[in-house]
């Protein structure tokens, strides 16, 4: 899932990396309740927890980006199917939030007009986070092994935190 997210951000040495973290969101708006649960215990325990604010809001607009935008109407929401997940991932200097989601259709920022409700998600990720991105996510999983030529499921949309003492 990283060598495409390296792509987009500064140079980041995986050999940096201390502490990663990931967990499955169910087809349901109350996902993002449990979403930002999982951010408040992941940034408690790498003592971040002074980040929360600003990385909660960005993972909440991520996740209902992906439930509101990236699963078909049509498609019977099964509580028990997960077809979303949340990453987390630090490193000394960074952290990347990362949203999985089965659309491929890419992001897009609009402007929303001043009386709308919603419609400014991806405004508020790129003014709270230090750069945000998007990237087609291959099909893994452990009946699909990944290979070379293997076609994109999805996509994968992420957020880059500069943490304090970065340059």
């Amino acid at each position: 899932m990283l060598g495409p997210l390296r792509q987009g951000l500064p140079p980041i040495d995986p050999s940096a990396a201390s502490g990663s973290a990931t967990c499955t969101l169910p087809a349901r708006y109350e996902a993002v309740g449990g979403a930002r649960q999982f951010t408040r215990a992941t940034l408690d325990r790498w003592e971040l927890s002074d980040r929360f604010d600003d990385v909660a809001l960005v993972v909440s607009e991520l996740v209902t980006n992906a439930l509101r935008h990236a699963l078909p109407d049509d498609a019977p929401r099964d509580p028990q199917e997960a077809p979303v997940r949340l990453y987390l991932m630090r490193w000394s200097s960074r952290l990347v939030c990362a949203v999985r989601d089965p659309s491929q259709a890419s992001p897009v920022a609009s402007e929303a007009a001043d009386s709308a409700e919603s419609g400014r998600g991806l405004f508020l990720v790129e003014s709270f986070s230090d750069g945000w991105g998007w990237h087609p996510s291959p099909a893994l999983g452990p009946e699909n092994p990944p290979t070379g030529s293997q076609a994109p499921r999805g996509k994968v949309v992420w957020a880059l935190f500069r943490l304090s003492g970065a340059a």
